[in-house]
């Protein structure tokens, strides 16, 4: 195997440490051609993972967007405990876009198999997907996967500069390098010498790291698994942290915006009513339908953005008359769908024909849930800039700065390495920031500014309305029952949009196949049924959809897990028993099930009015098991108390972890509570906060959240939680009501 290690920059005695090596085929991910992080005075880069300053600051590069769910503080934990470093010692920094930091195990993390299904086929698929995944080197932060992605190259990033800081203490003690060993920032050996990281870095950024790097073993870990302070919370906390909005830059430009209200529409003509001579305006121009789905409108260019904002109000716009579509219709075409029999099979287990003889009780249920909004706090952003020589310079919130880079240089017309993306961080993502249609807008919009930046901001009521919506769905579950009310069969028949298809043509590419992630958390249950059968139908329509907090487990666990207590109360058993006796294979999840079970008090008293519900799933390579304590106050539920349990695998910061859990359940339970977007005309009906409702502070219930100690590799915690939130509160509702809850949000 070939080693290549580059000595990119330095100076000083002491100097700074940069270290990356490369081992193909994995080596792409390890050595940078291009990736050069900011260096100060005496720094020294091998490659873009990590530096070391002459006072001894490990500074890591974090090739993940930082959205609140904790990437700038695990992931230098990896680097961090590899290298010996003293926590306090360590900085994150936001890596610059290159290949040698593209996510390969969301990509594995995409194949269709389920949970249970192992062997060569899979091994041999996700060896190619990992391979295709390495060449492609897209920075994309998705499916929960970045700690997952990082466990192998950061660790070994560690290692390998904790290796050659120990070669170079070697040299200077007189002593073999096995006799040294890294702690808290010093190199030390057993007579007493030592020396700190900060005197090394020089010397060690002259060597190459021993092959085959080593990284420790789990048993010696001193900081992954403990709750360390976020390296990112004193900048959020001061105001210092920079977001897509807080970008000010030497002459620039801010941009409104009005799109077309009907998707799919343009305008024919407008007027500007004297917006040219408001003040500050700049500039009133027409925005064309554009790359990646970046809407038609009319935007104005100013010197504020709320200049810009009062100007775009006085315009007077005709839209094209397009229109039509709405919610009812919409809902129709998915029934015809399965009832039409064109829906495609995504998983199927055992023989229904002979489940068939063993039905005493045959069970139907139909479900629906709405389109869903992403409604990040901080609204669409880009900030673009056209430079002299034309190379063009973006600052935006991004989940994908590769696909940012590439679809900013088609926009202007410049080749993709002749654009620089700062990542700056995100005020929310969900899935949103994974879309590129405000940098094409961002970026149309500069070529007219004369070199000046601009920085686009969507108002609230654009982003509503113009959002790449998570799909609403209609699902048709049934299931037979043996004499002694055991599941012998279960079939589930759903219809939506498909949200791989839908972007993947945003993208300019023929989408083709099934999309995995439309019967996602329906296919992949683990339950010990014999005879099972999930299918689904794609039906197309205008609206565009996108990836949303847990993608298509969002709503296909509110579909399986509330059917599975419809059926547990058809069969006169308790839920939580009715899961255990399907579970006896997969001790995982009945561990998972149990310790929420326990601790939530499942069987114990509960004040008058009030009842429990629970759910389990699993996604994203973590199983979650959750109960909810809820009540109906003025005809409305009301969740008190929600009890967590999770494996998901090997945990590197327990408090991250919890700060996940509780998120993805405020955010599961917005939806299940309040989400729903309806499309009346052709558009959007939903504006603002006032009619897209958020679960507010005194509403928010109590979160427990409880880890199973796992030895397994690492799972996700950003997206599974949000799941089984929704079916657990309707469980709990069944109990109260003897009503089962067929549709989201939940109405009483």
């Amino acid at each position: 195997m070939k080693r290549r290690t580059f000595l990119l920059a330095g100076s000083g005695i002491a100097g700074a440490l940069i270290v990356g090596w490369g081992v193909r085929p994995p080596r792409a991910r390890l050595n940078a051609e291009s990736a050069v992080m900011p260096l100060e005075r005496g720094e020294v880069q091998l490659n873009g993972w990590l530096k070391i300053s002459a006072e001894g600051i490990v500074t890591v590069a974090v090739p993940r967007a930082e959205m609140g769910q904790g990437v700038y503080t695990a992931l230098p934990m990896l680097v961090a405990e590899e290298l010996g470093c003293d926590w306090s010692q360590v900085r994150s920094e936001q890596a610059p876009v290159d290949a040698m930091y593209g996510n390969v195990e969301m990509f594995v993390d995409g194949l269709p198999f389920h949970p249970d299904e192992h062997g060569v086929k899979r091994k041999t698929a996700e060896w190619v997907v990992r391979k295709v995944g390495r060449d492609l080197g897209l920075m994309i932060t998705g499916g929960s996967s970045s700690v997952k992605d990082a466990w192998g190259p950061m660790r070994t990033a560690g290692a390998a500069a904790r290796d050659m800081l120990v070669q170079a203490a070697a040299t200077r003690f007189r002593v073999p390098a096995s006799e040294c060993t890294t702690a808290k920032g010093w190199v030390v050996h057993g007579s007493g010498l030592k020396a700190s990281f900060g005197e090394l870095a020089g010397v060690a950024a002259t060597l190459a790291p021993t092959l085959p790097v080593r990284v420790k073993d789990a048993k010696d870990f001193t900081l992954i698994g403990k709750s360390l302070p976020r390296l990112d919370a004193r900048a959020k906390s001061t105001g210092a942290a920079e977001y897509g909005t807080d970008v000010r830059l030497p002459g620039m430009l801010y941009a409104a915006i009005r799109m077309a209200p009907v998707f799919g529409a343009g305008w024919t003509k407008f007027y500007a009513n004297g917006a040219e001579g408001m003040p500050g305006v700049k500039a009133v121009l027409p925005v064309a339908p554009g790359l990646a789905g970046a809407q038609a409108g009319i935007a104005v260019i100013a010197e504020t953005w709320w200049q810009a904002k009062k100007a775009v109000d006085v315009l007077e716009i005709v839209w094209e008359a397009k229109g039509g579509l709405d919610t009812a219709s919409i809902f129709r075409d998915y029934r015809n769908a399965i009832d039409s029999g064109s829906a495609q099979t995504h998983f199927s287990r055992g023989k229904m024909g002979d489940a068939l003889s063993l039905t005493v009780t045959e069970v139907h249920a139909e479900y629906r849930v709405p389109y869903l909004a992403h409604a990040t706090m901080e609204p669409q952003n880009c900030t673009a800039q056209i430079l002299d020589d034309g190379k063009v310079e973006v600052w935006v919130p991004t989940q994908a700065p590769s696909i940012a880079q590439w679809l900013a240089g088609k926009a202007a017309g410049v080749k993709t390495h002749d654009v620089t993306v700062h990542s700056t961080l995100l005020g929310g993502g969900f899935g949103r920031r994974l879309e590129m249609d405000m940098v094409v807008q961002a970026v149309e919009l500069a070529k007219s500014a004369g070199g000046r930046p601009v920085q686009l901001i969507w108002s609230r009521e654009e982003d509503t309305a113009h959002d790449m919506y998570r799909p609403a769905a209609l699902a048709s579950l049934s299931a037979g029952l043996d004499g002694a009310g055991n599941v012998v069969w279960w079939s589930a028949k759903s219809a939506s949009g498909s949200v791989m298809h839908s972007m993947t043509a945003r993208l300019g590419f023929t989408p083709m196949g099934p999309d995995k992630t439309n019967a996602e958390g329906l296919s992949g249950k683990v339950y010990e049924i014999p005879n099972v059968r999930i299918e689904h139908a794609q039906v197309k329509h205008a609206v565009p959809l996108g990836f949303w907090r847990s993608v298509g487990h969002s709503q296909n666990a509110f579909f399986s897990e509330h059917f599975l207590d419809e059926l547990a109360a058809r069969a006169g058993k308790d839920p939580l028993d009715y899961r255990r006796s399907l579970l006896k294979n997969h001790p995982r999840h009945l561990a998972v099930l149990n310790l929420a079970a326990d601790k939530a008090g499942w069987g114990k008293p509960l004040p008058q009015g009030r009842a429990r519900g629970i759910a389990l799933h699993e996604s994203f390579g973590s199983i979650v098991a959750q109960v909810a304590e809820v009540s109906i106050e003025d005809k409305k539920p009301r969740v008190h108390r929600v009890v967590c349990a999770i494996d998901c695998g090997m945990v590197v910061n327990p408090d991250i972890v919890a700060q996940q859990m509780e998120s993805g359940i405020v955010f599961g339970l917005t939806a299940a509570l309040f989400g729903e977007i309806t499309i009346e005309a052709g558009a959007v009906k939903q504006k603002n906060f006032n009619d897209y409702d958020m679960l507010r502070l005194k509403d928010a219930p109590q979160v427990e959240t409880y880890v199973v100690v796992s030895g397994a590799l690492p799972g996700g915690v950003g997206e599974p939680a949000t799941p089984p939130v929704a079916p657990a509160v309707a469980n709990a509702l069944l109990k109260l009501t003897g009503n089962p809850v067929r549709a989201l949000p939940i109405r009483l």
